[in-house]
């Protein structure tokens, strides 16, 4: 079950926790504001679940992940790759197979919101939503990624002066302020 709080920018390294004394938590229904949803299913027992989504979301597509200084090349660049700000042209879909990582999101005040994710859970990134990714302190984590179509992960970073112009960026923002209304 993945949990959430509002992220204390701090000089910590970025696998750190970056809670706020007290916590500031974010529940599931602040996450579904803007965008963003989660399952919890078992990898072992409940798979066709996944195979559910899949379909009902159209996602066609998929590979699998391990990021891991021993497992992927040049870890330190990806790990830097992945915590950049961006968005991109679909959603984002993951599904923890092994391990723990964040997912950080930006909420209506462009705040972060920082969500662990461990072994089970599925997340859901919207399109044009900015974000970023990195491990926690285990450094270890094994996730199908699924498309739509072909497996390819574009980021489209924020420092690029367009981005935020992007369609995908507008019609995510067009949706949360309908969802206001």
């Amino acid at each position: 079950m993945v949990s959430a709080w509002l992220f204390n920018e701090t000089e910590e390294d970025q696998r750190e926790l970056h809670q706020y004394s007290p916590n500031q938590e974010v529940s599931l229904e602040e996450l579904a504001k803007v965008g963003v949803l989660h399952w919890t299913i078992d990898p072992e027992t409940e798979f066709d679940k996944v195979e559910e989504i899949c379909k009902q979301r159209s996602y066609s597509s998929r590979d699998e992940i391990t990021i891991s200084r021993e497992k992927l090349p040049n870890y330190e660049e990806k790990l830097k790759t992945f915590f950049t700000e961006h968005i991109h042209d679909d959603e984002e879909i993951r599904y923890i197979l092994e391990g723990t990582g964040y997912f950080d999101v930006r909420n209506a005040e462009d705040k972060w919101i920082r969500i662990a994710c461990g072994r089970g859970d599925m997340i859901i990134l919207p399109a044009g939503s900015y974000h970023r990714f990195t491990l926690d302190t285990t450094n270890y984590l094994k996730a199908m990624r699924l498309f739509k179509e072909n497996p390819v992960w574009t980021p489209i970073n924020r420092a690029d002066a367009t981005t935020d112009k992007h369609p995908r960026r507008v019609e995510y923002l067009n949706a949360l302020a309908k969802a206001e209304e």
